[in-house]
């Protein structure tokens, strides 16, 4: 069985990256930012940092929660 190695998110990665590739990543992003993110296009090119600021939040505490799911 092939172990694979978790990749850290990190305050610039992507939103859309991080909802497509963490699982579990989606509810603490509707958590954080609300839905609408799933639904704009500035998900492929905007940041968790970017996100964090246009919701007045500190980007480390949505990585960190991110970052600490099981995958």
């Amino acid at each position: 069985m092939a172990i694979t190695e978790k990749k850290m998110v990190t305050k610039d990665s992507l939103i859309g990256d991080v909802i497509r590739d963490v699982p579990g990543a989606r509810d603490i992003i509707q958590k954080y930012f609300g839905g609408g993110c799933f639904t704009c296009p500035g998900i492929n090119v905007e940041s968790l940092s970017f996100g964090a600021m246009m919701h007045n939040l500190d980007p480390d505490k949505i990585v960190k929660e991110i970052n600490e799911l099981e995958v």
